[in-house]
């Protein structure tokens, strides 16, 4: 069971309010092509957790912090020997069931049998009874035996219908069982690294308890404040680029994929246009995802740098952050 939950943001920005509209008067003193903005934050990536669906005991975990790990591979078990006690009776029980249709089956061929023999003794005995030759008692003791053939062979019928019926119960108890069984091995729904190791062997988890995070490494972003001005003219989709204070020599494509429709760093009644203007807006920037899926194994999270994004779908990037390594 995966849970899919955001990484915790942590952003290198100035200070709130008027410090954020100070750190646009900055990036405008640095020059900025006109129809660009930019802003500074961390790499950031979506974590995944691996949980148990059931409350169980933690049999063995697999993986370690830092490994690598794909989608489906398995990275914990969990004590199924209760699970596996409980599959042997519910298969048990359909045997029963199995055998109680059997028997159900044979109980109505006796007892269309048992109908036929009182319909054909019951019209003998009209024959004989006409002519004189039994009594109207006799006639009518055959009478209620082919009533009672015909009643039990109804009855028959029912407990038929019951027993397939009790079958079917206990092939989805057998099936349930077996669900929480193929459950208690835990997968990885992704590929990624695994982040954290938060359960070990030997513990008693909840239901929900988690016992590895992973990161999902095809999910790599970067999170910006940009102010009013700027925020209102970003396209979600539009190109943007990152650029890490680890390899600053290279420009990293990537592209808008959120911009927050509540504004941060300021009061939250706004009066004044000049307050409204140093609104700061967070804005989501992605790494394309198949740059990273080429370099899966050397992507970190944490990693400080900047984001620069287009306002105006037709500015040129300047030559300082087209793609690949900076002039």
């Amino acid at each position: 069971m995966a849970v899919v939950k955001w990484l915790a943001v942590v952003l290198v920005v100035g200070a709130l309010g008027a410090g954020g509209w100070y750190a646009w008067q900055h990036y405008q003193d640095e020059g900025l092509a006109e129809g660009f903005g930019s802003g500074n934050g961390r790499i950031e990536a979506t974590e995944v957790d691996v949980a148990t669906r059931l409350a169980e005991r933690l049999a063995e975990i697999l993986v370690d912090e830092g490994d690598m790990v794909s989608a489906g591979q398995v990275v914990a078990h969990m004590d199924t020997s209760e699970l596996l006690a409980q599959l042997r009776q519910a298969q048990a029980e359909l045997r029963r069931e199995q055998e109680g249709v059997r028997y159900a089956k044979a109980i109505i061929k006796q007892r269309k049998s048992e109908l036929e023999y009182a319909r054909n003794t019951f019209s003998r005995s009209k024959q004989l009874s006409s002519k004189g030759n039994i009594s109207i008692d006799q006639l009518d003791q055959d009478r209620t035996l082919l009533a009672t053939a015909e009643a039990a062979l109804q009855a028959a019928n029912i407990q038929a219908v019951e027993a397939e019926a009790s079958i079917e119960a206990a092939k989805a108890a057998v099936d349930r069982i077996q669900s929480n069984i193929d459950d208690s091995v835990l997968s990885s729904p992704i590929d990624g690294r695994v982040l954290y190791r938060l359960a070990e062997p030997g513990e008693v988890l909840a239901a929900g308890g988690r016992v590895v995070t992973v990161l999902d490494l095809t999910d790599v972003y970067m999170s910006i404040f940009l102010p009013t001005a700027q925020a209102g003219r970003i396209t979600v989709g539009g190109e943007a680029r990152i650029i890490l204070d680890a390899i600053p020599d290279y420009v990293i494509p990537a592209q808008v994929s959120f911009v927050d429709p509540q504004a941060q760093f300021t009061p939250r009644e706004v009066e004044t246009r000049t307050e409204r203007e140093k609104l700061m807006f967070r804005v989501k920037v992605k790494i394309d995802p198949s740059l990273l899926s080429d370099y899966i194994e050397r992507v970190k999270t944490g990693i400080p740098g900047e984001a620069y994004v287009r306002l105006d779908p037709q500015a040129a990037w300047p030559d300082t952050l087209k793609v690949g390594r900076r002039p």
